[in-house]
């Protein structure tokens, strides 16, 4: 089996030649996969796949003709692979799931706290020896009440750390978890339940048809006045200019997110000295109420060391005509 990794990273590279314990033939390119470099894929039986590429039907037909049986995406999330167009070439796709819940779930608390207690803003603050206090003020997580969309792996484990946090636990999934609202006292509700009763909403979703721009003007308007959304899903589950019209207004207290709906391209990559085109990444830059991170949340040895063995763990059991376990 000939192997193309499409968006390979220097600091993922490590972890893929080590997982690659079987030999694959193994080419890595730091090029996204788009229509205009499909054609890389060219005499390559599989691609590896990130969440920033492109695999949407006129790539997967390009793939198709190009020879491509097998795509093994380095990520969960597989919202940008056309699945309908993957089976119909007889193309199979498997996704690295569960690969450190924990790396994701302690970035969105992460994102929380620095959010909340205006780190950023203090240590911008200290190296201009600006030592006061009075933009740094924030509020205590203790007794606040959160609510968490999707209570999966990820959502189960930011559940377990705020309840150290003597947090009250709020939830909306589409499958609760019995075992986990007995065991941290949670309590699922509706979403517009949720919406009007939470002083922070962490979401924690796959984007699918039905969770894009759930966030958007109708149920900002029906949450509490200051209260803070964290996103380490994906981004384009939350509606952008609704989010910073309701952070202009005061409607919202703050936002933080690791993820954009039009990252790719811009995101993993260094941009400095760039003259970025894209005014509402621009915006969501300079307000003083956002907190965001380059979707660095899966970014720890343990999650890169696991993702890297998934990844090869699809290839083998395709290479020795077994289906894998994690096939989409």
């Amino acid at each position: 089996m000939k192997l193309l990794v499409f968006s390979a990273k220097d600091f993922e590279i490590p972890f893929l030649k080590k997982a690659n314990t079987k030999g694959l033939e193994m080419i890595l390119s730091p090029d996204r996969l788009t229509t205009n470099t499909a054609m890389k894929a060219l005499g390559f039986d599989a691609i590896s796949i990130f969440s920033a590429d492109d695999a949407s039907t006129n790539v997967l037909e390009k793939l198709h003709d190009f020879g491509v049986k097998y795509i093994s995406l380095r990520s969960t999330g597989f919202d940008n692979v056309h699945l309908k167009t993957a089976r119909k070439f007889n193309i199979k796709v498997a996704n690295s799931p569960a690969y450190s819940p924990h790396a994701i779930a302690e970035h969105a608390i992460a994102l929380l706290l620095t959010l909340n207690r205006n780190i950023v803003h203090a240590n911008n603050q200290m190296k201009s020896q600006d030592f006061t206090l009075s933009n740094l003020v924030g509020f205590d997580l203790y007794k606040k009440k959160v609510g968490i969309l999707g209570t999966g792996a990820i959502g189960s484990v930011i559940a377990r750390i705020l309840h150290g946090f003597g947090c009250e636990i709020y939830a909306n999934d589409i499958s609760p978890n019995q075992a986990l609202a007995e065991e941290l006292k949670l309590t699922y509700l509706s979403k517009k339940e949720l919406q009007k009763k939470c002083d922070i909403i962490i979401i924690s979703l796959p984007l699918t048809s039905e969770t894009h721009h759930l966030i958007d003007e109708t149920v900002i308007s029906g949450m509490k006045d200051g209260a803070c959304i964290i996103n380490i899903a994906r981004g384009a589950i939350v509606d952008t200019p609704a989010v910073l019209q309701a952070l202009n207004s005061g409607k919202l207290g703050g936002y933080a997110s690791d993820v954009y709906e039009k990252e790719g391209g811009i995101y993993f990559y260094n941009r400095i000295g760039d003259n970025l085109k894209d005014d509402l990444l621009l915006d969501l830059l300079n307000h003083p109420k956002v907190l965001l991170t380059p979707h660095q949340a899966f970014a720890t040895r343990e999650a890169l060391e696991k993702i890297a063995e998934t990844t090869f763990y699809n290839l083998n059991c395709w290479r020795q005509q077994k289906s894998s376990e994690f096939e989409l």
